[in-house]
């Protein structure tokens, strides 16, 4: 008897809860994949499962044996899905989800490249800066920026997300150059609204909303709104290199307190599972890596020239 097939019966009557639903979902008889869990046990010297005539129930022995075999199942069926694509390669709609400000800077070379390499993959891409639920709204993948947190869904970190604070030349030489964190209280901030706390960031405390937003203050949900405000003297902004480096490296915006940098971020990508994950997704992620180089080239500036510490 296949010990692959035992196994893939015996994980079946755990996820089902009973032999008849099992056999339903496997297409073959009760008998047989009770069959095929007896010899399973027979072979490994130990009961799995404490059968009743309504619902049967793991051992003690049946629940480690499960994590294992599930883990084994999952590495052939991906192993399969692997040698399968490189037979018909990528094909289908990928839909993705991304940031807006960095869709629109950054994400349509990287897409026009992979459907050059990949001309059978069609792309369905939505901007939208909130967290979209992956699997109820039918994503292959998305594009979220910031710190990682424990999640049920698999994240792939593709570049590292720089932060900075800066204001317009003209802005500091009205309101002064703040020499440290202390002195911001007496500055106007241009406010992104999904600004997560950043406990590496000294002016945090600054920044966090406190429900009472100071007069002539600015809040937007856009970051490129926030540093084109910045430009034209409006505050202060904290926000990405990939939004507001290209304005520094042309005068227009200079960095503030650089030896209080927050910490970095990461751009991510984020899927629902590894198990049979399709070929497109599989290699958009792959194209994906490296693609914006090391550092990313947003953080390419004239370092001789650019206010960014070294």
């Amino acid at each position: 008897m296949d010990r692959i097939d035992a196994m893939r019966a015996f994980i079946t009557v755990v996820s089902e809860g009973s032999f008849t639903r099992a056999a339903e979902r496997l297409d073959m008889s009760p008998q047989l994949v009770s069959k095929y869990v007896s010899r399973l046990e027979e072979r490994l010297g130990a009961r799995l499962l404490n059968r009743t005539t309504r619902k049967v129930h793991l051992t003690e022995a049946g629940h480690r044996y499960a994590r294992r075999a599930q883990q084994v199942l999952d590495d052939i069926d991906d192993m399969d899905s692997q040698l399968n694509d490189l037979q018909q390669g990528a094909r289908g709609q990928l839909r993705i989800s991304a940031p807006v400000s960095f869709a629109t800077r950054h994400l349509a070379p990287l897409i026009c490249h992979f459907q050059r390499a990949h001309p059978l993959v069609s792309i369905d891409l939505q901007l939208n800066d909130r967290k979209v639920d992956i699997v109820e709204e039918g994503f292959d993948i998305a594009l979220r920026i910031g710190h990682l947190k424990s999640s049920s869904m698999i994240a792939k970190l593709i570049a590292p997300v720089r932060l900075v604070m800066c204001a317009a030349p003209a802005y500091l030489a009205q309101h002064g150059m703040p020499s440290s964190p202390d002195e911001l209280k007496n500055h106007r901030y241009l406010r992104y609204s999904y600004m997560e706390d950043n406990a590496g960031f000294p002016a945090n405390e600054w920044l966090r909303p406190t429900g009472h937003e100071p007069s002539g203050d600015m809040i937007c949900n856009n970051g490129e709104v926030l540093v084109n405000a910045a430009v034209e003297g409006a505050g202060i902004i904290v926000q990405p290199t990939f939004i507001c480096g290209a304005a520094i490296a042309e005068g227009k915006l200079k960095v503030i307190l650089p030896q209080y940098e927050p910490n970095a971020m990461g751009l991510y990508a984020v899927y629902a599972h590894r198990k049979l994950l399709a070929s497109k997704v599989r290699c958009f992620i792959d194209f994906m890596e490296g693609y914006f180089g090391d550092p990313p080239y947003w953080d390419n500036f004239d370092r001789k020239t650019s206010p960014l510490p070294e």
